[in-house]
């Protein structure tokens, strides 16, 4: 399916289009079981014309399951959920669990995970908190054996419908976007710019807004781990715009006649 939006907005890169199936695409590209890999990763090669996919043992990290909607992986994180709440805030040097489970670990895993185990990420001000975030994400067990990124424009519509569509855009474009989203609707806030990681932001985030009979769009992008894994593969000027496919579908219905066919995006575009 061609785009409209992206044709109008000359995007760099190819929506990615988030299905749910049971079949597994031939040729897609995974990660290997019980490796450590960014979903974001996946995201950016499909967005440069390839397939990729998940299951619930190649999601890369527990983050990364948990965002898909492969349920509570937190609960896998080395030393248990506790350790995960400590790894997001202050550092699991602070209590005797987290410094055994670090040492148990210094010999099969990096260097770089190590440090943030023992002294935190720091993203989140205190354990507690994380405990409090976590328990509100909308964290799910979706009913299919994979997750699959595919460029939009190798989606067979009605054959095969996306959960959610995600554009990848720079400021310019980004911004267009969310005047798109308010374009043809009621209200002015009609995207959300919720904290989460940057899988969780194009996953589960916007999964739980396909179940509103008046869905937002998710701005993402914003978790800067996610930032610094695909800054080489995406450049460091873009954001994600992630909508449910039925929100997708009144966009590229409304966009035609809209500003998106006027002067300013055109002066923006270079």
């Amino acid at each position: 399916m061609e785009s409209k939006i992206a044709r109008a907005l000359n995007l760099k890169y190819q929506p990615v289009a988030i299905v749910w199936t049971d079949e597994k695409p031939e040729k897609a590209i995974s990660f290997k079981k019980g490796k450590w890999g960014c979903v974001m990763w996946l995201l950016a090669s499909a967005a440069k014309g390839k397939v990729a996919v998940c299951d619930r043992e190649t999601y890369g990290c527990w983050g990364g399951g948990v965002g898909l909607g492969f349920g509570n992986q937190y609960h896998n994180f080395p030393g248990g959920i506790q350790c995960f709440y400590y790894f997001l805030a202050e550092g699991n040097n602070n209590w005797e669990t987290g410094r055994m489970v670090a040492k148990k670990l210094e010999s099969v895993t990096r260097h770089d995970f190590i440090d943030d185990f023992l002294n935190g990420e720091r993203y989140v001000k205190s354990h507690e908190l994380v405990e409090k975030f976590i328990e509100s994400l909308p964290i799910i067990d979706i009913p299919n054996t994979y997750v699959v990124f595919k460029p939009l424009d190798s989606i067979d519509v009605p054959i095969e419908e996306p959960k959610v569509v995600v554009f990848i855009g720079n400021p310019h474009q980004i911004s267009a976007l969310v005047v798109l989203a308010n374009y043809y609707r009621e209200g002015s806030e009609n995207v959300a710019v919720p904290y989460a990681a940057g899988c969780q932001q194009i996953g589960i985030l916007a999964y739980k807004e396909a179940q509103s009979n008046n869905p937002r769009g998710i701005l993402g992008l914003t978790d800067i781990s996610a930032r610094k894994n695909v800054k080489n593969q995406l450049g460091d000027d873009v954001m994600t715009f992630t909508v449910p496919w039925k929100m997708f579908m009144e966009m590229e219905e409304h966009a035609e006649g809209s500003f998106l066919q006027r002067k300013t995006i055109e002066a923006l575009k270079g």
